[in-house]
């Protein structure tokens, strides 16, 4: 089958690899669709992710849909082939339909589809065929479309996130730092857990585009338009990854107030000026991927036509090199599909 592999920084592959064998716990997904993630991106750019480093060649891919292609004769429960699925990434996985948070994506030695904090990695789904459990798949809602569906372990990390602060968000202004694909899902997370204002910054024209499109009451362009006053948000939610913005952040925040840093930072040591958040006492908040949040994440996207916006472009695995130069382009896109 054909896959999508990463050999290390700008070393992208499309190859052909052995389609996985079924176990007898296991379930082989035929994957439709894949979005290319910031950390994607990292891996092919970098050779790294944040604190992750490339050891051996690795299949990426970790936000993926499709349908189930084969069960397992022991696997419980009432899956069938042929249902569209999403999947969830991580082992352990939390049981489908929870709630409540468990915690299971701070295993200190869980996996996650397509990523290098394992040795050796876990293979991801940019490929025909993924195996997963039947755990980590979360049946989709009669007509909900594949592409949409596709953003819903992205939309999964942005509810985390936006979750990590811990008020009510009721008559709050937030402001969202970044509004690449995960900053346009935060918004429209915030816009679900009902915050009053919602002020979107990016670098680039069409991002902010999208970012009003899901629901950002002011979408402002760094560098062109009036700079943010300081002390101005109750929540900051710094979704781009860069240090300058987390710097930007603790101005931005009111005396009291929270920043959830969701965008991956850089590994190694970073010049942040922490005075101010211990004389401001500003609450500085980390977000890692996600729990539970895979379910409400598909009811969602089931109601949520506006959230095709996020989508901008969707290219065939054949050309997936130029889904992640485009994907690596933030002036002109947001979420970047593979179609298998």
């Amino acid at each position: 089958m054909r896959a999508v592999t990463v050999h290390g920084a700008g070393d992208l592959r499309i190859e052909r690899v052995e389609q996985p064998l079924l176990e007898s716990d296991g379930v082989l997904v035929r994957v439709a669709f894949g979005g290319i993630c910031g950390s994607d991106l990292h891996y092919y750019r970098h050779g790294r992710n944040g604190i992750y480093e490339l050891r051996s060649p690795l299949v990426l891919g970790h936000e993926i849909v499709g349908t189930i292609a084969e069960i397992a004769p022991g696997v419980p429960g009432d899956l069938l082939v042929g249902q569209a699925v999403a999947i969830h990434p991580a082992i352990p996985t939390p049981p489908p339909g929870g709630a409540a948070g468990h915690g299971l994506h701070l295993a200190p030695r869980g996996s996650y589809l397509g990523s290098a904090s394992t040795v050796p990695h876990t293979p991801g789904g940019f490929a025909e065929f993924v195996r997963t459990t039947a755990d980590q798949l979360r049946r989709l809602p009669e007509g909900l479309p594949l592409r949409r569906a596709a953003l819903a372990e992205p939309l999964a990390v942005a509810l985390h996130g936006v979750d990590r602060y811990e008020g009510n968000y009721a008559g709050k202004r937030v402001l969202v730092s970044g509004a690449g694909p995960i900053g346009c899902l935060a918004i429209a997370a915030l816009r679900r857990r009902g915050a009053g204002e919602i002020v979107a910054t990016d670098m680039w024209e069409e991002p902010l585009r999208v970012a009003r499109m899901v629901g950002a009451d002011e979408a402002r362009r760094l560098g062109v338009d009036p700079p943010l006053a300081d002390d101005a948000f109750d929540v900051v939610i710094e979704a781009s990854g860069s240090p300058a913005a987390t710097v930007s952040a603790l101005r931005a925040v009111r005396r009291g107030g929270t920043i959830v840093q969701l965008g991956m930072l850089p590994d190694g040591e970073l010049p942040v000026p922490l005075a101010s958040l211990v004389s401001r006492e500003v609450t500085l908040r980390g977000s890692q991927r996600f729990d539970v949040e895979l379910d409400e994440s598909v009811r969602i996207l089931a109601h949520s036509e506006a959230l095709d916006a996020v989508v901008s472009h969707v290219f065939p695995v054949e050309h997936a090199r130029k889904a992640f130069e485009t994907a690596a382009d933030s002036r002109g896109s947001t979420k970047v599909l593979i179609e298998f």
